[in-house]
């Protein structure tokens, strides 16, 4: 094991390499998450429901105990034309799909391109984490905070939903985290205690603010309460600092996707646009690179 380490210390390339490759095996294992975790939410909040209004909880619970498994570990995947259970080759990420041309080996069925995408889009940001912040804890942190997010916006495409089994973990860890992060390490922002849970407090307030104003003034919902719960994650991890360049930057992505979806599919104005992803991909973005970006831009001013 230490030769293992001392090797991917070693090979900057290797090491690429296999954070590529681990990030391929984790994106399929992220899509299982998309995919059933809110199918998971939906059936507790269906059995919570049945016993609130039947009273009987003996009833629900021997409902609960005869009803089929289903969790992000079984039934196993499955062709949703056939059924026919995938098999360990017709999982390999991107490549199984590939060498099957998009389609069920049994049925022939059409597969959605999106597998794979994930899968490839996993990867490459994990491989990309790797390449900026080099072996060490500052790149495995990293890589946890982005499978969350490439998963939270997945979610939230397909669902309008931020779950807080989510949300909730990831601002744990960042605040757990940041008591053990040395002073000066390579993480790409300052974090200590003080600005971590600021930026989780800070975080959740600012967005809850501009909820109940809007509601206020609107008497419409303009977010959900789980994007309160994603910025207050980032500002777990990211501090508080980075609070605004994040909101900025997924505001002004999100208005300018919100218009081309407007013009291209001439979608309502009042239609709903998920939020979380586009806090996800401003807040990696500034894990990444958000030094660089805040120092570039304040440089503008001092010339």
């Amino acid at each position: 094991m230490t030769s293992l380490i001392d090797l991917l210390a070693g090979s900057p390339a290797l090491y690429v390499g296999t954070c590529l490759v681990l990030g391929l095996i984790v994106g399929s294992f992220l899509n299982v998450v998309i995919h059933r975790l809110p199918i998971m939410l939906e059936r507790q909040w269906r059995e919570q429901c049945a016993e609130l209004h039947s009273g009987e909880a003996r009833d629900a619970g021997a409902a609960k105990g005869t009803a089929e498994r289903y969790n992000l570990i079984v039934p196993r995947s499955a062709c949703p034309a056939c059924k026919a259970p995938i098999g360990a080759l017709q999982n390999i990420p991107v490549l199984s799909y590939l060498f099957l041309r998009g389609r069920c080996a049994r049925c022939a069925a059409r597969i959605s391109p999106r597998y794979p995408l994930i899968e490839a889009f996993t990867g490459l940001l994990s491989a990309l984490v790797a390449w900026k912040l080099g072996f060490g804890w500052p790149a495995l942190a990293a890589l946890v905070l982005t499978w969350f997010l490439v998963a939270l916006a997945g979610i939230d495409i397909d669902h309008q939903l931020l779950p807080d089994s989510l949300t909730l973990p990831l601002m744990w860890i960042g605040l757990i985290l940041s008591l053990f992060a040395p002073a000066g390490g390579s993480w790409p922002v300052p974090m200590d205690p003080r600005a971590s849970l600021i930026g989780a407090a800070a975080g959740y307030v600012s967005l809850w603010s501009v909820y109940h104003l809007f509601r206020t003034l609107t008497a419409k919902e303009g977010m959900g309460y789980g994007d309160f719960k994603l910025l207050a994650a980032l500002g777990a991890w990211l501090g508080w600092r980075m609070l605004l360049p994040i909101v900025l930057m997924a505001a002004a992505v999100g208005a300018v996707c919100g218009i081309a979806l407007m013009v291209i599919r001439g979608r309502s104005r009042a239609a709903p646009i998920a939020f979380g992803p586009f806090l996800a991909a401003a807040g990696w973005l500034m894990l990444m690179f958000g030094h660089q970006l805040v120092s570039g831009y304040l440089g503008l001013f001092s010339r």
